[in-house]
């Protein structure tokens, strides 16, 4: 198995509120010269493997003077508590910005490249795209269960690869993988942004398994760990790297596949390209409008 390092993650808490209308400007010759006006900051709830991965790679979140990672996502922001709910907010607003899986990614949205480079399965795994991030099984210590054992080995298989990549995501070779049969029924919980896959590699495994009853539950990635860790779930999902106290706390982390995050707009928005520091100043409220990134 592919085991993940912890890194230290954090996020505050803060109030959020919908942010405005969309609005055009028309050019001389009267062609629509793109959305203006002010940004609508979409952004996911706290506990979001997404969120904790987002803030960190773009520098939203930052050490304050006492060492502590603060999470400086602007109060304005609207809260989404799920990948669907940012594409949805998005998908109804032409002033809107969000970031979601890329394995995700439809045509409702629209993905911006980051300093000048499209977010691709391609670009992820030859490390030019700069906002991706791991998708964990989480479990306490090693997985014990044995239709946890078995699953866990499908999914890192030949064949649980191929399935993570068929679908956006990018996963290794793997090796060939014989089903031990085991009878039993395991709850695999966590990150809405895993789910998807999940439930692709659950469907795949039952044909290989019949014997096997796994149930899924999608919360977010604080809660597949913690849930991994009580006993809620025999098996966890988290969208980002395990931070250091629950490692300390006998979270064991492996790797699925690796994703992208992202930065999604309108697909009416003409705005094709955001550098790293303006998504981060987009976040932290110093950029507020659409003229201020063009």
């Amino acid at each position: 198995m592919r085991s993940s390092g912890g890194s230290s993650t954090g996020s505050a808490g803060f109030a959020a509120s919908c942010g405005s209308s969309a609005s055009g400007t028309q050019a001389e010759d009267g062609a629509d010269s793109g959305v203006s006006g002010a940004i609508t900051v979409i952004s996911r709830e706290d506990g979001s493997g997404t969120r904790g991965a987002f803030i960190e790679l773009t520098g939203v979140e930052e050490k304050n003077a006492d060492g502590k990672k603060v999470d400086n996502t602007t109060e304005a922001a609207a809260i989404q508590s799920s990948t669907n709910g940012v594409m949805t907010a998005v998908a109804n607003d032409e002033t809107a910005i969000g970031y979601i899986s890329l394995g995700s990614l439809s045509n409702d949205v629209k993905a911006v490249t980051v300093g000048g480079v499209e977010a691709s399965a391609e670009t992820v795994k030859d490390g030019s795209y700069v906002l991706s991030r791991p998708f964990n099984i989480v479990t306490n210590g090693d997985a014990t269960d044995p239709v946890a054992v078995d699953f866990i080995a499908y999914c890192l298989s030949k064949d649980g690869q191929a399935i993570a990549t068929d679908n956006g995501y990018i996963g290794e070779d793997g090796a060939d993988f014989t089903s031990a049969q085991p009878e039993g029924k395991i709850v695999v919980g966590g990150s809405s942004s895993v789910s998807p896959l999940m439930e692709k590699l659950i469907e795949a495994y039952k044909t290989v398994n019949p014997n096997a009853e796994l149930e899924l539950q999608t919360t977010d990635s604080t809660t597949g760990v913690s849930g991994a860790l009580e006993g809620t779930y025999t098996i966890g999902m988290a969208s980002r790297e395990l931070k250091d106290s629950e490692v300390e706390g006998g979270a064991k982390a492996t790797v699925l596949a690796l994703d992208g995050i992202a930065v999604v707009v309108n697909p009416g928005n003409t705005t094709d390209d955001l550098t790293v520091d303006q998504i981060k100043g987009i976040y932290t409220g110093e950029l507020t409008t659409w003229a201020d990134v063009q």
